[in-house]
């Protein structure tokens, strides 16, 4: 069955060349010139698989239909892709906080956010395990997709949630970003993205003194690095 796919772009000519691409290469599209209508079909009965959302909308900002998706118990899985303008660093990061999956800046090629695209709907699978990770007073509950620091429960993304997970469990072993992007994202090695420090700075700021156990290791990737004698 066909991959259902919501493009939400106010920019016509370039809403109908998305939507004309992956029609062709096989997808199911709706579109959207406007924010309240995507968030109408975002959330409704024949709700799509991914959204592909610009963030500068005519009604109501990218960030609130990003908000609202996430919010709905319908589509809050679903994954989302922003589309943003190259001097929109402060919204990227906002739309990243609210729960979108990734970022393609404006210009791309159609090849990438394509191969974005497909990864994103190839990795949009829960966790299948129940057990609990536990690393001091760092808790993770796998089967209700929790995360508690010393006690208190802390809200992160779909992918925060992930990337931790990860991190966590390969605990003193260093991760490449190009293996991060490949188990978190599905990203092969060719797609260029600063996704994973984006990811990687706002975890640091959400799990408190657990932050600085993220060890980045210059030039390669990342380490979690929880000792339990210190």
């Amino acid at each position: 069955m066909s991959k259902h796919i919501l493009i939400v772009e106010d920019e016509k000519d370039l809403l109908d060349t998305l939507e004309y691409n992956f029609k062709h290469a096989g997808y199911k599209v709706s579109t959207s010139l406007e924010g309240n209508k995507a968030i109408s079909l975002a959330t409704g009965k024949n709700n799509p698989d991914l959204v592909i959302l610009d963030l500068m909308l005519p009604d109501i900002s990218g960030l609130d239909v990003c908000k609202e998706i996430r919010s709905n118990p319908v589509s809050k899985n679903t994954p989302i892709l922003m589309l943003t303008a190259k001097g929109e660093e402060v919204d990227r990061i906002l739309g990243l906080e609210l729960g979108a999956d990734d970022y393609l800046v404006k210009p791309f090629s159609l090849r990438e956010l394509t191969l974005r695209v497909a990864a994103l709907l190839k990795r949009n699978v829960p966790l299948e395990s129940d057990e609990n990770i536990k690393l001091g007073d760092l808790n993770i509950d796998l089967a209700a997709h929790r995360i508690f620091v010393e006690s208190n429960e802390v809200t992160l993304t779909a992918k925060e949630f992930d990337l931790l997970v990860h991190l966590a469990r390969h605990n003193g072993r260093v991760q490449t970003r190009d293996y991060l992007l490949e188990q978190i994202w599905g990203y092969s090695s060719d797609v260029t993205t600063r996704t994973v420090d984006t990811h990687i700075k706002r975890l640091r700021s959400k799990i408190g003194s657990f932050g600085n156990l993220i060890e980045t290791v210059r030039s390669i990737g990342y380490r979690f690095n929880y000792n339990s004698d210190t």
